[in-house]
């Protein structure tokens, strides 16, 4: 199971303790909604975005978690499954976490990392262990107030812990630029690009990616989403698709339970099969 773990970038100016930004009085000075909000004066829960999460799809979000709040996004499991040319491979991540916290109105830090990795495979000897640990940071450029369409950069980077089994084994990184648009009667599309940079164990690869989800209400707080993944490796000429789909459910306005699953559209060069549930929390 790939790990895409990744992360940061430079973190945005906050106001200190206290501060205030200029009044609506100053000519020619325009105060955006939320502009006084940072890290050390944290958004109030009445003044909060409806809540958004990257999981459970591989289309990130460009909305960024609210100045001085604490989201944390909790795989309970994820399990894989594969085989090519006669070899199975099974993949188990358990409690991958991804911790975000708001530093600015647009700009949000998060750690991503999973505390247990193991790979079965009947080619040869099995490996458990830390996974990768990342780090990255969302930019959101426009639409963070509403409106048809938002947009952000998720600039990361994924180091290695020290076990090359199921970790990486050197310094990954890239940048992820997702997009949202609001199609109206209940319908949501989300589309990604991304361009990143794996070590393979010999050298670097670059690898470019692309992603499309469309989600729409299903009854309630219950809702689906349909969505298209592509990957192609430019150093070694594939171009890997796949299928996923899922369900989310809003417990409340700071609690959301997913499920999910992805299915490769091309054997042997994409997992056949991945399963995860989880939920997301924000304080």
């Amino acid at each position: 199971m790939r790990f895409h773990l990744l992360a940061i970038a430079l973190a945005a100016p906050t106001l200190a303790p206290g501060a205030e930004p200029d009044t609506p009085d100053t000519p020619g000075i325009r105060i955006e909604p939320g502009a006084r909000y940072t890290l050390w004066n944290p958004t109030p829960r009445a003044s909060r975005r409806e809540l958004s999460a990257d999981r459970p799809d591989a289309t990130e979000s460009p909305y960024p978690v609210d100045a001085g709040v604490v989201q944390i996004e909790l795989g309970f499991v994820e399990f894989g499954y594969e085989e090519e040319d006669g070899v199975e491979v099974r993949s188990l991540s358990v409690a991958p976490v991804n911790l975000k916290l708001g530093l600015t109105r647009r700009v949000d830090l998060q750690l991503l990392f999973s505390p247990y990795e193991r790979l079965d495979t009947d080619a040869g000897p099995d490996a458990d262990g830390l996974g990768s640990f990342g780090v990255r940071s969302k930019i959101n450029l426009w639409g963070l107030e509403g409106g048809r369409s938002a947009g952000a950069l998720l600039p990361y980077v994924v180091f290695p812990t020290g076990d090359g089994d199921v970790s990486t084994s050197r310094i990954e990184g890239g940048l992820v630029v997702p997009v949202a648009f609001s199609l109206g009667g209940g319908w949501d599309l989300g589309v990604q690009a991304e361009i990143g940079f794996e070590h393979d164990g010999s050298g670097y690869d670059t690898f470019i990616s692309h992603t499309a989800v469309l989600g729409h209400d299903i009854v309630g707080d219950l809702a689906g989403y349909l969505e298209y993944i592509g990957e192609a490796n430019l150093d070694a000429g594939r171009y890997s698709p796949s299928l996923s789909g899922g369900l989310t459910y809003g417990l409340s306005a700071d609690t959301q339970l997913d499920f999910g699953v992805v299915v490769g559209l091309d054997n042997p060069r994409t997992q056949d099969v991945r399963v995860f549930a989880g939920v997301t929390l924000r304080f």
